[in-house]
């Protein structure tokens, strides 16, 4: 089953690749469509909202047809409309087509995630997850930089043809190398929408939501976090996303590994601990040119080591109905992106600066921590019940 794992790879790096290089394009974009660059990080949220929308829809529009099929046809969709994003003329259209570039990647990963589980050796589930992951991760180490160096060499569409390229890739590799498997969800819709009942499930995905957008209101503005605060070059904003690239394939590892060590919902809320340390010392960091690059690969690691870990707490809270709830997670996962990006924004366009950024993100990720904290208070509660129950 390799093959099959490596296929959702693939798809993961073309999603990896579109969702993240707008950040390292985002003034190219901004000074093509004269715009400022707080309104050009519509972008970023518009594809993130896309997500938001487009994970349980299609999660249910699939739920009647086999995972393999429906994998095969989000991934034409993806290679369809991130294509067409690359002849954007105006900020409202490309707006749109961010936004429809964006529908299937919750899906895609939701139901991906479910399916590598299922794929991998028992007791091997959270490689698997890893493993899938590792296309997104590694994107940002090759496609982000390299659609980074196009954007800024040649012209900010022509990092979306490359997306387009990847997307091919990714829909013949489906084709050819995904065994066939069961519908996609396998007690029906209506059935599966009962976990939606459950708060547990609803602590994770604000969790996800409000944990992961910590991250995100630094990355978001990565680039003139480097070139107008740090004072470096726009050459070497390319180098730095090589750099965050390394930091999130390490830090993806590294989160299977806490998962296996700590309980999932435990290594999320240590790596939470860690990010609000870090972006707190990246707001001194990041007026000197090395520490700034230093934070850039340290701040990713962190970030990358809660994907594993809060997929597999989100399906273990949703157990029956596990491709609707990773969905819902992958929703959650860009709510976090669209409000990171959005509220880190809201500072700078009041003029407080790119560096206040990173004061929105630590405390996101600190009312993650407490989040977290209240997933476990109501799993003990559960289990107290449970226990009473069956006595």
């Amino acid at each position: 089953m390799k093959k099959a794992l490596l296929a959702l790879a693939i798809g993961g790096f073309g999603i990896g690749m579109t969702e993240f290089v707008i950040m390292g394009i985002l003034p190219e974009v901004a000074e093509a469509l004269d715009i400022s660059i707080p309104r050009a990080g519509h972008f970023i949220s518009a594809y993130a909202l896309g997500v938001v929308v487009g994970a349980p829809l299609l999660t249910a529009f699939g739920s009647k047809w086999p995972a393999h099929k429906v994998l095969l046809g989000l991934m034409i969709w993806f290679t369809v409309f991130n294509t067409l994003s690359a002849f954007s003329n105006s900020y409202f259209v490309l707006l749109v087509s961010r936004f429809l570039s964006g529908l299937p990647h919750g899906a895609f990963f939701g139901i991906g995630a479910v399916v590598a589980g299922r794929l991998a050796k028992p007791g091997k589930d959270a490689q698997a997850i890893a493993m899938m992951f590792t296309g997104l991760t590694v994107a940002n180490v090759l496609g982000v930089p390299l659609g980074t160096w196009l954007g800024q060499n040649f012209n900010w569409g022509v990092s979306f043809l490359a997306v387009g390229i990847v997307g091919v890739l990714a829909v013949l590799s489906i084709k050819f190398w995904m065994p066939d498997l069961p519908k996609a969800t396998s007690n029906g819709f209506k059935k599966d929408l009962k976990i939606l009942k459950k708060t547990e499930l609803w602590m994770v995905i604000l969790l996800t939501t409000i944990g992961t957008g910590g991250f995100f209101a630094w990355y978001s503005y990565i680039a003139p976090l480097i070139t107008d605060v740090a004072g470096h070059s726009e050459g070497i904003v390319s180098y730095a996303m090589i750099l965050a690239g390394l930091g999130m394939v390490l830090g993806n590892l590294l989160g299977a590994k806490l998962a296996e060590m700590f309980s999932p919902i435990n290594a999320v809320i240590i790596a939470l601990i860690l990010m609000v340390i870090a972006l707190i010392s990246n707001t001194f960091l990041a007026y000197d040119q090395i520490g700034v690059l230093v934070m850039t690969f340290i701040l990713p690691v962190i970030a990358f080591c809660i994907a594993t870990p809060i997929q597999m707490a989100v399906i273990n809270s949703a157990k029956g109905s596990e491709m609707l709830g990773s969905s819902l997670n992958q929703s959650a996962f860009n709510m976090g992106n669209a409000s990171g990006a959005y509220l880190a924004g809201l500072p700078i366009a009041y003029g407080y600066g790119i560096v206040s950024a990173q004061y929105v993100g630590a405390a996101m990720a600190a009312l993650g921590i407490l989040i977290g904290l209240s997933v476990i208070l109501i799993r003990k509660q559960n289990s107290a019940e449970l226990e009473v129950s069956n006595s």
